[in-house]
Parts: C-alpha cells; sequence; structure tokens
C-alpha cells in the first residue's frame, strides 16, 4: 500500500497526482463514467473515472464494489466547488485492498438499537464522524484552556475505597478479597494535589449506577474536574464561564460548517455563549419557576424539567448558585450568611440540555467536616486521609466537574448522549 496525501490536505495538491487510501462511502454512475464517494479519515472526496481513464478490470470493480471495502486509488486532484469537500480526484487507477458485502448499515432509515448494536461500524458514518470530531476538539480545548491557566493534569483512581457523592450509585468490586469501588469523580483526590500544586485537575472515566434510562445520563462517561486552593465560589463560575466560552468557540471555528450541513446545529444558539453568564441564586430559580406555573416546592433539587424552564429563560448557559444544603454533597460549604445553603453552583445548558457542571466551595473547617461525614454516617476511618487535608494547612478551596458527554450533546445539539461517546454504556447494554 502507498499513501502521497490525505483527504484533508488536498487543497495543497490541486493539479497533482495523488495516492489515497481509505474507503467506500457509496458509488453511482452515470453512463459510461463512475463515481466513488471516499473516506479516509480525514475527510470525504468524490472520485471519478470514465472507461478510458482505468483499465477495463479497474472499471468493472469501480461499478461492482461494496460499501465500506477498502481501496487504494490514484488520481489527479481538480478543484470543483460542487463536489464534497470542494476538490475531486480524476481516476487514473484503483486497487482493492478488501472487499465488503452486504454491509448493514444501508442509506434507508435504520432504529438506534440496531445502531446501537451495531455501534463499531456506526461510527463510520458522517453524523457519527461529526459528533467525534467535535468531541475531539472539545477534549483539546478543555486542556488547552486548563494548561494554559496554570492548571496541571493529575490522574486520580478509578478503584477508590468509599463514595463521594451516597452510596446508592456506587459500582462495587472485589480487589484482592477487599471491597472497592469504580470511581463516581476524582473530587477528593483533586483537593490533595491542589493542597500540592494549587491548580489541578483530572480527566478521565467515572461511574455511576444510577439506575436512569433518560437522554442525560450514561453509567460510565468521562468528567473534566478542576480543583483549585486559595478559590471560592465566584472562581468556580469565573473558571467555568472561561473554559465553556472557550471551548464552544473553538468547536464552532473548527467544525462550524460540519455542525450545520450534517448535523443541522443552529450556530447562532453556539454563538451567544459569551462571557458573562447571568448567575442566578436558587431562591431567585425558584422563583423563576413559580412565575412559569410550576408547582416547585422550594428546598428540593431540581429535576430535568426544571432546569429546561430555567435555562430557556435565558439565550446562554446560566449559573444557579446557593443551593439548600441538604440537597448537596456532604463536602459543601455552607453559605455564611445563611447555613441552610450552601457555596454550590450549577451550570445550565439552554435548549433542554441542562446541567453539564456542577461544582462549589468545599469545607475546609475540619471540625465542620468531620461533624457532616457523621450525620451522613459515612466510614470515619475511610476519610481519615480526607480530613488530614484540613489538618495540615486547611485553606479555603473550590472545584467543579464538567461532564464530556452532556457538553458535547449540547454543542452537537444531539437528542441523546450516547451519540457523544464512542461506546456508551447505558443501563441495558454493555455491548458492543
Amino acid at each position: 500500500m502507498k499513501l502521497s496525501a490525505y483527504i484533508s490536505e488536498l487543497s495543497s495538491h490541486v493539479g497533482a497526482e495523488v495516492t489515497l487510501l481509505g474507503w467506500v462511502h457509496n458509488t453511482r454512475s452515470s453512463g459510461k463514467i463512475r463515481f466513488v464517494i471516499l473516506r479516509d479519515g480525514t475527510g470525504y472526496v468524490q472520485t471519478v473515472a470514465g472507461k478510458n481513464d482505468v483499465s477495463d478490470e479497474e472499471f468493472d470493480l469501480l461499478g461492482n464494489i461494496g460499501q465500506e471495502s477498502s481501496v487504494e486509488v490514484t488520481g489527479v486532484v481538480r478543484e470543483d466547488k460542487r463536489a464534497p469537500g470542494g476538490y475531486e480526484i480524476n481516476l487514473t487507477g484503483i486497487k482493492l485492498i478488501s472487499a465488503a458485502e452486504d454491509y448493514p448499515i444501508t442509506p434507508k432509515e435504520h432504529g438506534t438499537s440496531f445502531l446501537l448494536d451495531m455501534r463499531h461500524l456506526w461510527l463510520r458514518s458522517r453524523k457519527q464522524h461529526v459528533v467525534m470530531k467535535v468531541r475531539h476538539h472539545a477534549i483539546a480545548g478543555i486542556r488547552d484552556y486548563l494548561n494554559n491557566n496554570g492548571f496541571y493534569c493529575l490522574d486520580t483512581p478509578i478503584f477508590t475505597p468509599n463514595a463521594c457523592e451516597g452510596t446508592s450509585t456506587l459500582f462495587e468490586t472485589d480487589y484482592f478479597g477487599d471491597k472497592a469501588f469504580l470511581s463516581q469523580s476524582g473530587q477528593l483526590y483533586n483537593e490533595a494535589t491542589a493542597a500540592a500544586f494549587r491548580r489541578v485537575y483530572c480527566f478521565g472515566p467515572t461511574f455511576r449506577a444510577e439506575k436512569s434510562k433518560t437522554r442525560r445520563h450514561l453509567t460510565e462517561f468521562w468528567m473534566v474536574e478542576p480543583e483549585m486552593a486559595f478559590a471560592d465560589l465566584d472562581d468556580v463560575m469565573d473558571v467555568t464561564e472561561g473554559m465553556v466560552e472557550y471551548v464552544v468557540g473553538r468547536c464552532v471555528d473548527i467544525c462550524g460548517e460540519e455542525l450545520s450541513e450534517h448535523l443541522g446545529r443552529d450556530l447562532t444558539k453556539l454563538e451567544t455563549v459569551t462571557r458573562p453568564f447571568p448567575r442566578l441564586r436558587y431562591d431567585d430559580a425558584v422563583a423563576l419557576l413559580h412565575d412559569k406555573g410550576v408547582d416547585f416546592e422550594k428546598g428540593g433539587d431540581f429535576g430535568g424539567g426544571d432546569e429546561t424552564i430555567i435555562s430557556d429563560s435565558f439565550d446562554k448557559p446560566v449559573f444557579v448558585h446557593r443551593y439548600p444544603t441538604a440537597v448537596k454533597a456532604f463536602y459543601m460549604q455552607p453559605d455564611p450568611d445563611d447555613p441552610e445553603y450552601c457555596l454550590s453552583v450549577d451550570l445550565l445548558a439552554p435548549e433542554g440540555y441542562g446541567e453539564i457542571v456542577g461544582g462549589g466551595q468545599r469545607i475546609h473547617d475540619i471540625k465542620l467536616l468531620e461533624k457532616r461525614i457523621r450525620e451522613d454516617k459515612l466510614p470515619e476511618d475511610a476519610f481519615k486521609w480526607y480530613t488530614d487535608l484540613r489538618r495540615f494547612g486547611s485553606v479555603p478551596h473550590s472545584g467543579f466537574g464538567l461532564g464530556l458527554e452532556r457538553f458535547v450533546s449540547y454543542i452537537c445539539g444531539l437528542n441523546h448522549l450516547r451519540e457523544a461517546i464512542p461506546f456508551p454504556r447505558l443501563i441495558n447494554r454493555l455491548n458492543p
């Protein structure tokens, strides 16, 4: 096999003969001319051959080759604004690498269950390719933003001896005879590394054994979790909106045309994602729900429908902060002005996507933290190392977690975040 160019580089090879390696996306014929749309992982290009341009055997191959067959093609690059991607290849040769017959995902409509069963092949489709490309650039953007703002990426364990946010949604596993759990969050360990490096983040898979079938939930998902020493709730909101603005803008700049053309995304909805974001106290969010006619009982946490109503009152993501202490995790710092509330915050995305970020200021007083651990009936021995962080040089510190798949779903305008990860894990799906 020989390669001289990628499809994404064709603008640099106009008029030259190139060799491409890729897969057949689709074919068609028009009289004595045959067309093959080729994809190579970097893009799509139309290749064209007349009967006299290639050998008889190659011309026959062009008329009979199956979707997703792998090939090596050679031809001259020609600029053509009407062609996919703006360029076309006039073929001078084609070699079959591996024939594909009866490819199961055809241009007709397929049910979601079937497509998820074929996820290993569905990823090759145009729309899924765009979603995964956005995911890649979102990850790169998150890392670049944090790295350029003084954060160190320090990995946290996937096996943990205790829960971070309650025991009801833990995956339990045997760890050489001891009980261990798959991580719900790297936050507690981030608090330790923040005391060493001041600004840190982890970025990896997290697991929630929540038996939910909503379009906003996966059992395995990726989360970025920045943590900052000497930081308060306002710092969390400042860093969050800066990162979200940067990443959304980057994805629109790089993938905007594909988002619009292949996913039907209304880019004007993303172009409004600029600082500052609205900041709404919990009580004000409750009042907004009541004004909208929602029978919401103050003191409870918001459901998905409540979040949608709140966020749809704005044209960009909105912060809701200072939730009731009773509905948030044990480590949240009480509001000094009213301990019934805590210094917590969620960032709600508009268009029905709901919470994409959750965070807040952590308790830094050891006596209060130990009291909360006892109140939540958590194993004190398992949290001794965590309380040590308050015993030796405690400082006010804060952080947040951003769910990558929810964020990508919002950017892409997806109906379900199962399409925002290469191989989704759902309550009823472990394969492929």
